[in-house]
């Protein structure tokens, strides 16, 4: 029986783009970009995740293997290897409920970082996630946010850069609310009853910040010693720098919400998962 010829190796699994998905995408200007940027607005993943998986072999560009900077056009193929599918899968989103006196990000002042927080012992009994708790799952976990040291509340912790961009990304739309208690001269007790009708308005919209216009917001009288803000941005302490502007002190705050996702009654200093059936 004569030699059979040998079969082609098969091509890796991989996962296509359509491209209605890359036209769907709010493209860069100009007639190329950088595939990691690319991949970003893509929703594929992180610019710096992109270059992981690119260096790894796991992107293919109109059938090619993708080098590290390549340059391709809007309407190009992009193909990912199941393997950084199943990377990113193993990522993980925390939701913790930051206490007064951590800082979101890296240590200052001798103040630690909320992740430290992030421990199994922290993690709130009423979380029904599947997931088991592991170190390796603190590697690369990084705020999508800030709130400052002296405030309270929702706070995100990800390994997944798909959602920092979406929360903190120069495009962001993603709502965060917030309860803000305020006093107003020698005023505690009813700041609603004195506070000037114009200034309420002037923190929905005509506020400036480090020379920049702030986008409108919605404020409004929780009770008649409380705001409730809701804003699409967040400059470094924001809140507490409009309300100064105004003739507002701050004497507490708390984030309650970001884009869909409550913090409903996770315990200060706890932790949960993010369902896999929420988005933000």
């Amino acid at each position: 029986m004569p030699d059979q010829p040998p079969k082609p190796a098969p091509k890796p699994a991989a996962t296509r783009i359509r491209a209605a998905d890359s036209a769907s995408a709010a493209p860069s200007t100009g007639s190329t970009v950088r595939l990691n940027k690319r991949m970003a607005e893509l929703g594929l993943c992180s610019r710096r995740e992109a270059d992981d998986w690119i260096a790894r072999g796991w992107v293919r560009v109109d059938g090619a293997p993708a080098v590290m900077g390549q340059p391709v056009a809007l309407n190009a193929r992009i193909e990912v290897a199941r393997e950084a599918e199943q990377q990113q899968r193993q990522q993980v989103t925390i939701l913790i409920n930051k206490p007064v006196g951590y800082v979101s990000g890296q240590a200052e002042d001798g103040h630690e970082p909320a992740v430290v927080l992030v421990q199994p012992q922290n993690r709130w009994r009423e979380c029904n996630s599947r997931m088991r708790w592991g170190h390796e799952q603190l590697r690369g976990l990084a705020p999508a946010g800030r709130l400052d040291i002296d405030s309270i509340g929702l706070l995100v912790l990800t390994q997944d850069g798909r959602v920092a961009r979406h929360l903190i990304g120069e495009d962001s739309q993603v709502e965060k609310e917030y309860l803000v208690r305020v006093s107003y001269g020698a005023e505690t007790a009813n700041v609603q009853a004195v506070f000037p009708p114009e200034k309420l308005a002037l923190l929905c919209h005509g506020l400036s910040l480090d020379g920049e216009p702030l986008r409108p917001a919605r404020v409004e009288w929780q009770n008649p010693e409380q705001l409730r803000f809701v804003l699409k941005e967040g400059k470094k302490r924001q809140i507490r720098r409009m309300c100064e502007q105004v003739g507002l002190f701050v004497t507490g705050l708390k984030r309650v919400r970001i884009g869909m996702v409550n913090l409903g009654h996770l315990p200060v200093g706890q932790w949960r998962y993010l369902a896999p059936h929420e988005r933000f």
